[in-house]
């Protein structure tokens, strides 16, 4: 079968690689889509996960094959994969947060994942798709999961007042998701000025290239969807007293920012992170499929497989917002 796969870091290329076959509790699916993501670069850049690797994380297809002991997949089912590989044995996944597994890996991040023709994947990981939903739109369940963990996180929010930096995918789908917790309003920093009109078509309160262009001065959550450092040190100091700051954007490992500790306690703030997904990809399919997120708002690209290089430097250099590749595609 044909697979984009990352050799060494920087060193991408579609190639032919042999086809997987299911072990036992395991299905294989047929690609029908799979997002490009910040993760990939950093994935394509040595900082995360483990090469080589055929990279992709949030896809769908279709089941093609179904190894012995899975019950509830059948050939012919249209899935959406959850990446996630916990352990299931140390102390963190038996408090319930796999999440924070010691030793987690993921699909197209420390095993082959969904840019290829084919996906070998755990059947515990794989959520039987309704008719009506697209296979495309299936493949944003994963990045909408992150999001609902994020809120997870964060808790219900009745009245508050919520600013997001970053208007990509993940920062967009924070916004989608903000009024169902409860925010009066949804403001967006965007230094981008296509991404910035994208996100006012959200229905945000407002939008700036900079916190200082808002009417707030102060906002109940702040949420970073960039990793971006500067984007990070200025939403510190943006969350109102008694606020929380979310870090959910994924920073490089060396990235650094100062923080003073007194305007932590002076402000009675709280900061915490979000990783990944926790019990949330159900829960986003069933979103997804509500209409809650209309997949098609976010999908501004589809490509096949072959020009996953070129689509990945695109992304690098913040073109459109979610790029798709299409391995069935001819």
């Amino acid at each position: 079968m044909r697979a984009a796969l990352i050799s060494a870091p920087g060193a991408l290329e579609v190639t032919t690689v042999p086809d997987p076959s299911p072990a036992a509790g395991e299905v294989v699916v047929e690609i029908a889509a799979v997002g490009i993501c910040g993760t990939d670069l950093h994935i394509l850049a040595g900082e995360h996960g483990r090469l080589p690797v055929v990279p992709g994380h949030e896809t769908a297809g279709t089941v093609a094959a179904v190894g012995h002991d899975v019950d509830g997949l059948r050939v012919g089912d249209r899935v959406a994969v959850d990446p996630s590989l916990p352990c299931l044995r140390c102390r963190f996944c038996r408090r319930g947060r796999t999440n924070l597994c010691e030793t987690l890996g993921a699909l197209g991040v420390t095993v082959d994942g969904a840019a290829a023709t084919f996906m070998r994947a755990p059947a515990p990981n794989c959520v039987v798709l309704p008719e009506h939903v697209a296979l495309a739109g299936a493949a944003l369940i994963e990045p909408l999961s992150c999001a609902v963990h994020g809120y997870d996180v964060l808790g219900p929010q009745p009245g508050a007042s919520v600013l997001v930096y970053g208007a990509g995918t993940m920062g967009l789908l924070m916004v989608a998701l903000a009024a169902r917790t409860g925010a009066v309003s949804v403001d967006v920093v965007e230094v981008d000025a296509d991404r910035r009109t994208v996100a006012a078509s959200f229905g945000c309160s407002g939008v700036g290239a900079s916190a200082d262009e808002l009417a707030t001065a102060a906002w109940d959550v702040v949420i970073d969807a960039t990793g971006n450092a500067a984007a990070i040190q200025d939403g510190v100091r943006r969350v109102a007293r008694g606020g929380t700051f979310l870090q959910f954007g994924v920073s490089s490992p060396d990235t650094r920012v100062e923080i003073a500790p007194y305007e932590i306690y002076n402000r009675e703030i709280t900061i915490t992170g979000s990783m990944a997904v926790l019990n949330s990809f159900e829960r986003a399919a069933d979103l997804l499929a509500a209409g809650v997120v209309d997949w098609q708002q976010f999908v501004t690209s589809q490509v096949p497989l072959e020009e996953m290089p070129r689509a990945l430097d695109a992304f690098a250099r913040g073109e459109g917002l979610k790029t798709q590749v299409l391995p069935s595609s001819p």
